[in-house]
């Protein structure tokens, strides 16, 4: 999720009218042509998922299941914390690969414009200083908020988290994996020069596609036989890492022709099929699990058919999601004005600052009684809302414009 509108993943200025590059020196000059545009739908596209990243933090707040700094209900087995349940594993799913995909999407024409020295620069200026940011404040900013529910002092806890090596990225773990993710692509060029060179490649069959997935679902599984889902390296959840390791290559392979604007139908329409298909098919497995005690395990990591069912249910849905998603802003967003140009400006830093706000409007209406549904569709609101005006706030500040 990482610079500028455009840049929640990486840098996004490659303009929307030239597709199909055919050599090098062309590709170049129009890369150098369409520096200041935007592709529209990308941007839109960015922009809207930025704003379900803050509901889905909303929905753990108040009943689903996950990690996250203040939870007022606690997950259980009521309809109102089931379809939270059901709406953070399907986002998990696809939304932080998809925003994976648009960070490789965007690497080379980024790497191709600064050289490998400003790449690296622009990097860590535009992913490291957020990154620096929230571990040093915001951390402790949230943190301390969210434990004055409990009673405990602002000053204190924040003081504790400071002293007692309590500091985390938080959802800023996306620009820390980005920056490995960045170096591991510049050694990868040091080692096959010839990635570097501008090919038009055709946008990639179903089968590719189903062999991407699959091999995507068996690489989840055994990395999560090793690390299952919910168990931190470093700030990072190694088990969700398969997909977002393949979709970030994926986006460096479609960078030069230009694919995520370019979707077939072919493939739309069969994997919006296969995901329609895929999707129930997780959530009732659990079910069974549960109430007739068969196919049971735990689904987050193991040998047991929960954990193969949901390494290769992700993928399969993902795909889904994402090209039907990618299609549908493209139609739908060829140039951004008004209120969707100043949101798709502000999303890198609402994506930044929203959990202390969202824990502050959580807190400020915790006293009063109210379904959870309703808590989280006010709550993720009113966040989004105050997110969106803080951050226009916010870029006034030329050094905060320049980072993010």
């Amino acid at each position: 999720m990482n610079t500028r509108s455009s840049e929640l993943a990486v840098e996004g200025e490659l303009r929307p009218g030239v597709a199909h590059l055919g050599g090098e020196s062309g590709a170049l000059s129009a890369l150098k042509a369409g520096a200041k545009e935007r592709n529209g739908g990308i941007d839109a596209l960015r922009a809207a998922v930025t704003l379900l990243v803050v509901f889905h933090h909303t929905a753990i707040t108040y009943g689903a299941i996950g990690g996250w700094y203040y939870k007022e209900i606690a997950p259980s087995d009521t309809p109102g914390s089931l379809l939270l349940v059901l709406f953070c594993t399907v986002n998990q799913a696809w939304f932080m690969g998809l925003f994976f995909l648009l960070a490789g999407y965007y690497t080379p024409p980024s790497f191709r414009r600064h050289g490998a020295a400003g790449f690296v620069r622009e990097r860590l200026i535009r992913l490291g200083i957020p990154l620096l940011v929230y571990f040093l404040v915001l951390s402790p900013l949230t943190k301390a908020l969210a434990q004055t529910a409990n009673g405990r002092s602002f000053s204190r806890v924040f003081e504790y988290v400071w002293t007692h090596g309590q500091l985390e990225p938080g959802p800023l773990w996306f620009a820390q994996a980005l920056l490995i993710f960045a170096l591991a692509w510049l050694l990868w060029q040091w080692v096959r020069p010839s990635a570097l060179a501008m090919e038009t490649r055709a946008f990639p069959s179903n089968q590719v596609l189903l062999a991407a997935a699959l091999l995507t679902g068996i690489a989840a599984f055994l990395l999560r036989l090793v690390w299952p889902v919910g168990v931190n390296v470093g700030f990072l959840q190694l088990g969700y890492f398969a997909s977002y390791i393949v979709l970030f290559a994926a986006g460096c392979a479609a960078a030069d022709g230009r694919w995520l604007e370019h979707i077939p139908d072919a493939q739309r329409k069969t994997w919006l099929r296969t995901a329609r298909i895929a999707l129930p098919i997780f959530p009732l497995a659990g079910y069974v699990a549960l109430r007739f005690h068969v196919l049971t395990g735990p689904a987050e990591g193991g040998l047991n058919p929960q954990a193969v069912l949901y390494a290769f249910w992700e993928p399969f849905v993902a795909w889904g999601f994402i090209l039907g998603l990618l299609a549908l802003f493209q139609r739908r967003f060829a140039q951004l004005s008004g209120a969707w140009k100043n949101l798709a400006r502000r999303a890198f830093l609402i994506y930044i600052i929203h959990p202390p706000i969202l824990v502050s409007v959580a807190l400020a209406w915790r006293d009063i009684a109210a379904p959870a549904l309703v808590k989280f569709a006010i709550t993720g609101t009113i966040t989004c809302a105050l997110c969106y005006l803080v951050a226009g706030v916010l870029l006034r500040a030329p050094p905060v414009a320049r980072v993010v």
